[in-house]
């Protein structure tokens, strides 16, 4: 049974796969990880080994207190993985997006495939049929556009995200909705049809946490799947344990 955990700014998520299938998952804050930590080793006491992976730094402290529990290994840039990387600045690429292409690999093995992340950031990634990871794009996500229209300007306030009721907006709120929804729809088709002019058998996955919100919305052919980083981090951690 393996313990899958992966970081992010604000939350943090406790996976469990057996025989290669996700069983569970808790998600708390990652601000009280410790107590995630705790409450999935008292439900699940069977652990063989472990991975991490933080988009953050995560506290060496919180780091020790797991590697005292179990065998843990730490998703890095130099972790051994299933394709070969051509991104020009391969130690700057995100644990995340590695995690993201490894199941890619995985579930659609020798595909042109364009991974879709859709969280605080949007990511686009892209693995071609070679098996050669070749970089893609990374954008702001829904929050991060709200965000930047208050913060950024003197008048315009902080919004929930909401489905817009009109593409044109008849008030400030919904023009707003219109502009942040509609922009990044349309940002996210828009690419999808770039690379499949290139690579006409193209993949396309979307994950992360607004793909719900989106998939529906989107013209493009998906497959939405929103386990799927984690299911590339307990492909990376077997991965490790068969070389």
């Amino acid at each position: 049974m393996n313990l899958i955990i992966d970081v992010g700014n604000t939350y943090v998520k406790f996976a469990v796969f057996k025989d290669g299938q996700l069983v569970d998952k808790i998600t708390s804050k990652t601000r009280r990880f410790i107590s995630g930590l705790r409450t999935t080793l008292k439900k699940f006491d069977e652990f063989e080994r472990a991975i991490i992976s933080s988009v953050g730094k995560l506290p060496k402290a919180k780091v020790d207190t797991l590697q005292r529990e179990l065998n843990v290994l730490i998703l890095d840039n130099n972790t051994k993985v299933p394709f070969k990387n051509n991104y020009a600045t391969p130690k700057t690429l995100g644990v995340d997006r590695i995690a993201l292409v490894s199941a890619s690999v995985q579930q659609f093995p020798n595909t042109n495939a364009l991974i879709i992340d859709a969280g605080t950031c949007i990511t686009y990634d892209f693995i071609n049929s070679k098996n050669e990871y070749q970089g893609g794009a990374i954008s702001p996500g829904i929050r991060l556009r709200y965000r930047a229209l208050n913060n950024l300007t003197a008048n315009l306030p902080l919004l929930e995200t909401e489905q817009p009721k009109n593409l044109i907006g008849d008030s400030t709120a919904n023009s707003i909705h219109s502009g942040v929804v509609y922009g990044i729809v349309n940002e996210i088709d828009g690419i999808v049809k770039e690379y499949s002019q290139k690579h006409k058998d193209l993949t396309v996955i979307l994950t992360g946490g607004d793909a719900e919100f989106l998939s529906n919305q989107l013209k493009s052919g998906i497959f939405a799947n929103s386990n799927f980083l984690l299911e590339g981090l307990n492909f990376i951690l077997e991965y490790n344990l068969d070389e």
